[in-house]
């Protein structure tokens, strides 16, 4: 575990519980709540239904991989500081490997998979098991940490490694992402972000790849186990590098449990004395 990255998925769940707790008041209908990530600096933006004044957690809803609907969690994120392209290249090449380095929230390394002589479309156990790959996306990673200004990587979870490859579901493309070289059976929301945007890069290794919609901002991102839709918008820089004017995550949050422990009141201490039947 590492708390140098945000988590989308937590996010979600954030926004409710603040007004649960009464640490931010409610709207009539919807409530949105600014978050600020301490980890990374950023800021988040978190919008959901509060019917009067309320959190209802119910909802059509529908997230791959989740059990249910629920309420829909709008998570906006501004465009940060920091460069949509932390190389300061559309396409790099790592190893004879070419790669599209993206940070849209998440430090992401997009890499075409038949690249790497795969599908792209294995299951995340055959891709573990391939020893091989594992070796060459370590090397990859490595490299990349170095190339995006994170330094040595080698015990941190960032960057992600993403394989991209056409999708085959509807969407826009097919993604296996490493964390760092297990292979993640959905895709996290900020990867997701990532991604999104770098299918959108003039340049980038996914243009070829990716279907990408005719209208709107919608990108559906295809994973192992269903889909993830990220809302993304680029805009150009005064130096004509492309950075990041908008994006947004549908996700969901229930209330699974709430309650409270009381321990016993404090007792003086005792010999074995003490005790029935005498010493233990």
């Amino acid at each position: 575990m590492s708390d140098r990255q945000n988590c989308g998925n937590i996010l979600a769940g954030v926004g409710p519980f603040a007004v649960e707790r009464g640490l931010v008041p409610a709207g009539r209908e919807r409530t949105s709540v600014r978050i600020r990530m301490v980890n990374s600096g950023d800021f988040a933006t978190v919008s959901f239904p509060t019917p009067g004044g309320r959190v209802d957690c119910t909802g059509d809803a529908e997230i791959s991989g989740v059990p249910g609907t629920a309420a829909p969690v709008v998570i906006e994120f501004p465009a940060g500081e920091g460069r949509l392209l932390p190389t300061g290249n559309v396409r790099d090449m790592l190893d004879g490997i070419p790669v599209t380095c993206v940070d849209n929230g998440m430090p992401t390394v997009l890499v075409p998979a038949a690249a790497l002589e795969v599908t792209g479309y294995e299951t995340p156990k055959v891709l573990e098991n391939d020893r091989a790959l594992a070796d060459r996306l370590r090397e990859l990673r490595l490299a990349a940490g170095h190339l995006m200004g994170l330094g040595d990587v080698s015990d941190t979870t960032v960057p992600k490694l993403t394989l991209l490859a056409p999708p085959r579901g509807g969407g826009a493309v097919t993604t296996r992402t490493f964390i760092p070289v297990r292979c993640h059976t959905s895709i996290g929301v900020l990867g997701a972000a990532s991604v999104a945007a770098g299918l959108r890069i003039e340049g980038g290794v996914g243009v070829q790849l990716a279907r990408l919609p005719a209208t709107g901002d919608r990108v559906r991102i295809e994973h192992p186990t269903g889909f993830l839709d990220i809302e993304s918008s680029l805009a150009t820089d005064p130096d004509g590098l492309p950075t990041a004017r908008r994006t947004a995550v549908v996700r969901t949050a229930r209330k699974i449990f709430d309650g409270t422990v009381f321990p016993r009141p404090a007792e003086p201490a005792q010999t074995p004395a003490h005790f029935p039947g005498g010493p233990r």
